[in-house]
């Protein structure tokens, strides 16, 4: 590794600007990144990770943000002293960056090919033919399915995966010296997430660019950073090699980080979250094999609430104007059943089909064929009048609590909107009340009641629209990669609010992940999906501990184990 820096931030502190005040959010942050390294940074939202590297592309709001001291040497040049028309010839040439949320980065209107092409028309010399076939190699590197499927498609034609390795293939376009990237595989599946850290382990190999990885797990970052660096709260608590960091941190928040996440080992009946951890609350115990078979007991006892038999559900594609018509089977003649008060865990990776049977199940979509019961009523029979009663009782929480919450609606009116729907209670202080009370079951404050949700974090969000979710006393409910987007720390909160839920509610989940980790933590049983069928079925830890599928194994193998 190269000793010379490539990138130096020299105590830079920011803050925005709210009115006559300033709202400090970095403390004197002081870091290198060295020629041909890859360097980790790790920290909970609001930890001032996103921030810094915003600050680096000179993409922070000028209007209101306040740099109160620092430099940010590139190469030797001080970005911040640099024009709007100099940093743009520097952006995605010489530094690029790979977003957390590829559907907001990419552009809707444009197809995938062409969003990748225009990057290297802009910044290199080829022609359109050239900037073409470098795209699908590029494609074909970032190891996109049907790479010319992919050109032509337009980004909501493709799986979230997909789309983050379109961002992936953008940024590495031109072969930058430094890339950026900001929570890169945060929603993506356990095996295309290994895949994405061993291609830009690769890719950094191949081009000697350094990287800036930015997440909030630490046992991922550890498998792809030399340093480790740590923030919390504005400032950088901790640095050092990844081994040092993983197995031997000197921070009570490093080591609370660490211990948050799933045990793969171990299933405790409560995570440990970082507040825990650093109040010193003790851990809670693990719980027992025996505990766990004599409540299985119980749940398998009962009368399915919800039967699903050979559902089958076909999506048509035309080649072309005048070509054969294509069939792609999203779900393949399943059947399985859930039981009341049973968490049942659907894992698998992008495409396989978890959302389109989540969504059938929910009568958002329609079956192409089969059944499915929900105490003894088969759903594809009823009414859109029947059908309308039913949404009381089965619900959803999404993967991405911003975009499911209304923006101009306060929190208090979001929640209070789905009783009146419902005709729950007999006036809106009713409402307004029984809501109060919701806010605080799941961890929020009274006063939260009259802001709007663009006021929250990422976590309070997902508990906002948990809240909304059980305002209407459901009995099912669909948690759609519902804790994908988290957090470790907000993530271990969000998890054991759930448990805490059905125990007291009487819930029972449907909960739809790609991380088998937290589904195994969370679930009675594990159904495995692959291509629209299922792989394998089982007891959670039994399907952990001893896999039968080879597709089971690759996902196992595929979480991140950390040094």
């Amino acid at each position: 590794m190269n000793t010379t820096a490539l990138l130096s931030i020299k105590d830079l502190s920011l803050g925005f600007k709210t009115g006559k005040q300033t709202n400090q959010v970095l403390h004197s942050i002081d870091f290198n990144i060295m020629q041909n390294e890859i360097v980790g940074v790790v920290g909970e939202s609001g930890s001032g990770k996103s921030v810094t590297n915003l600050a680096v592309l000179g993409l922070l709001p000028k209007r209101i943000t306040e740099i109160t001291s620092g430099n940010i040497l590139f190469e030797g040049s001080d970005l911040l002293q640099l024009a709007d028309n100099e940093l743009q010839k520097i952006r995605g040439n010489k530094i690029s960056m790979i977003f957390q949320e590829p559907m907001s980065s990419l552009n809707p209107s444009m197809r995938c090919g062409k969003q990748v092409t225009e990057i290297l028309l802009r910044h290199t010399n080829l022609s359109k033919k050239a900037a073409k076939e470098e795209t699908l190699k590029l494609f074909n590197q970032v190891k996109l399915p049907r790479p010319e499927a992919a050109f032509k498609a337009y980004p909501h034609e493709i799986s979230g995966g997909q789309k983050q390795r379109v961002m992936i293939a953008m940024a590495i376009a031109c072969k930058p010296k430094l890339l950026i990237a900001d929570e890169p595989t945060t929603a993506l599946d356990v095996t295309v997430q290994k895949e994405i850290i061993l291609l830009l382990k690769e890719l950094q190999q191949q081009t000697e660019m350094s990287i800036l990885f930015i997440s909030h797990d630490l046992s991922l970052v550890s498998e792809i950073a030399d340093r480790v660096i740590v923030m919390y709260r504005g400032k950088i608590i901790e640095q050092g090699s990844a081994k040092t960091i993983f197995n031997d941190p000197k921070e009570d928040y490093t080591k609370a980080l660490i211990y948050a996440r799933p045990s793969t080992s171990e299933r405790l009946a409560k995570l440990p979250t970082v507040s825990d951890f650093l109040k010193g609350n003790a851990l809670a115990k693990p719980v027992s094999r025996a505990e766990r078979e004599l409540e299985h007991e119980k749940i398998y006892s009962k009368t399915p609430l919800l039967e699903i038999k050979n559902a089958t559900k076909e999506y048509y594609s035309k080649v072309s104007f005048f070509g054969k018509t294509e069939t792609l089977k999203a779900v393949n003649e399943v059947s399985f059943k859930i039981y009341e008060g049973e968490t049942l865990g659907l894992v698998g990776e992008s495409g396989c089909g978890k959302s389109t049977l989540g969504n059938l199940i929910l009568q958002l979509d329609k079956t192409t064929s089969g059944a499915i019961f929900y105490k003894g009523k088969d759903l594809t029979l009823l009414s859109s009048k029947e059908l309308r009663t039913l949404r009381k009782d089965i619900q959803i929480i999404f993967q991405d609590p911003y975009s499911s919450l209304n923006p101009r609606l306060t929190v208090g009116r979001s929640i209070t909107e789905a009783m009146q729907v419902h005709k729950l209670y007999k006036s809106s202080e009713e409402r307004k009340a029984e809501a109060l009370k919701l806010l605080q079951e799941v961890g929020l404050l009274p006063e939260h009641y009259d802001r709007y949700p663009q006021e929250f974090s990422g976590g309070q969000r997902q508990r906002i629209g948990i809240a909304r979710t059980i305002a209407v006393r459901p009995k099912f409910i669909v948690c759609d990669e519902s804790v994908s987007a988290l957090d470790i720390s907000v993530q271990a909160q969000v998890l054991n609010l759930l448990n805490t839920l059905k125990t007291s509610y009487g819930f029972t989940y449907l909960f739809i992940s790609h991380d088998l980790a937290v589904v195994k933590y969370i679930s009675d049983r594990l159904l495995v999906m692959r291509n629209g069928r299922f792989e394998e079925t089982g007891e959670a830890d039994t399907v952990y501990e001893n896999p039968q599928s080879d597709y089971t194994k690759a996902l196992i193998e595929a979480i991140p184990k950390g040094i």
